[in-house]
């Protein structure tokens, strides 16, 4: 776990700007914002575990939220805390691992972002204990967002971003052999990786104390095209992200998704 660790860190202490910008004003932020938009409103106190560089934070205390941000990556959590100074916004920043979270965070939560840690982690036992450190940070009745990368996100990467390396790199050909093997990946992907099969999440989500409300695609049917829709003039995007929002939780588009999002409550 320590090496885990270090490994996730270190990765990110390097891409803090990339990580920034790379979901700015895509399919996967617009559309992951209007179904958490649909539960927390101003006020409510929320923590972000594995906040990253803070853009969903930012988003959410800009609407009136009490934010706590957790994430491995001090640099990370150091240009969050400049960008909401910036905006004139408090929030709080803890550096930690989440799979102990509740160690390191005191009280209780309206709702808990898990958006990140769990395609961190190699092992099931970490993702269990993942998972059980925000329930218990959650209040009861509470809201929790899970994301998944699934296990073909890979592929649908490649396609649209560079098809030639499927070529040209054996490792490709590795992940790629697991797709066609329907096999999920535990290992060393772009950092220390866990990517899921699109039929182990809910198996998995069982095993806590939540009820299901959404299991969608955070970029929907729009990831393999993602490029041309969004170079397209507002008034196209804006109906395509309409289409994609329509139909983002129908089981046979979820596999168009590079990352999965799992919306639950904790039971009373």
């Amino acid at each position: 776990m320590v090496d885990t660790i270090k490994t996730v860190g270190d990765y990110y202490d390097t891409a803090v700007e990339s990580e920034w910008s790379r979901i700015e004003g895509k399919p996967e932020f617009i559309l992951t914002c209007r179904y958490i938009d649909r539960y927390v409103k101003s006020g409510d106190r929320i923590l972000d575990i594995g906040s990253g560089p803070g853009r969903y934070s930012l988003y959410l205390a800009e609407k009136g939220c009490d934010v706590t941000l957790l994430d491995l990556s001090y640099a990370n959590l150091a240009f969050a805390k400049e960008r909401s100074k910036e905006k004139g916004l408090a929030i709080e920043a803890v550096c930690g691992d989440a799979c102990v979270a509740d160690t390191l965070v005191n009280g209780q939560f309206d709702h808990v972002l898990l958006m990140g840690p769990l395609y961190h982690l190699p092992e099931e036992t970490d993702r269990i204990k993942a998972v059980n450190a925000a329930l218990n940070l959650l209040s009861s009745g509470g809201m929790i967002f899970i994301s998944f990368i699934s296990a073909h996100a890979g592929m649908i990467y490649l396609m649209k971003n560079a098809p030639e390396v499927l070529a040209s790199t054996p490792k490709e050909t590795e992940f790629m052999n697991l797709v066609i093997d329907d096999k999920p990946f535990s290992g060393t992907g772009f950092t220390a990786n866990y990517f899921a099969r699109q039929k182990d999440i809910l198996p998995f989500m069982e095993k806590f104390p939540l009820d299901k409300l959404h299991l969608f695609g955070q970029e929907s049917l729009l990831a393999p095209c993602e490029h041309n829709i969004i170079s397209q003039p507002k008034e196209v995007y804006e109906r395509w992200l309409y289409l994609a929002e329509a139909l983002c939780e129908r089981d046979e588009f979820l596999s168009w998704s590079e990352h999965l999002m799992y919306v639950g409550r904790k039971r009373q």
